[in-house]
């Protein structure tokens, strides 16, 4: 069974990007196990976290999640044309100490998702800059922006047809990339 992480950079309790994951975690084959890697405890990185004895309590819990997952989607907005501070902490965090990445060699994804009319595209793209370094393997098509997001749910708060299919079309690709690894 493929493990696949869920990552969300906004950290607002009604985040729209939040219910983006929430519907796409369930479009997975039953044969992923999807969840969500929670982020929003994770104190901002520090290299003298590294000490003996310094690294804060989450910092482990974090890690070892991120080590036993086979791959990543992260959904992010766009804050002031970038991610959120949140999930670059979050890459940080995972990333560290130096020479013992925890994401190294792994597919990842990334959808985006704003009420504006760029869909967060800038904050997508400064995170697939992320991956270089990180080494994640990033998926290229199908990009998801999804602009104007709060018109892409009913009023039930459930999500439009149109957007399901697509976002089925971008979890089947995202299936096929993590099982080429």
């Amino acid at each position: 069974m493929k493990k696949i992480g869920l990552i969300v950079g906004s950290l607002r309790k009604e985040s729209w990007n939040r219910k983006v994951a929430q519907v796409v975690k369930g479009m997975f084959p039953e044969a992923y196990d999807v969840d969500f890697i929670e982020i929003g405890d994770l104190p901002l990185y520090n290299e003298d976290f590294e000490a003996p004895g310094m690294e804060p309590a989450s910092y482990a819990p974090f890690r070892k999640q991120v080590e036993e997952s086979d791959g990543f989607i992260f959904f992010t907005p766009e804050y002031n044309r970038s991610v959120p501070p949140a999930i670059k902490n979050a890459i940080d965090v995972g990333s560290r100490p130096y020479g013992e990445s925890k994401w190294g060699g792994k597919p990842a994804a990334v959808a985006s998702a704003s009420i504006g009319t760029s869909g967060g595209m800038e904050g997508n793209m400064a995170l697939r800059q992320n991956f270089i370094f990180t080494d994640l393997i990033p998926l290229q098509q199908p990009e998801v922006y999804l602009a104007g997001v709060a018109d892409l749910f009913d009023e039930k708060g459930e999500m439009v047809e149109d957007t399901k299919e697509f976002l089925q079309n971008f979890v089947d690709a995202f299936v096929r990339h993590v099982e080429r690894f």
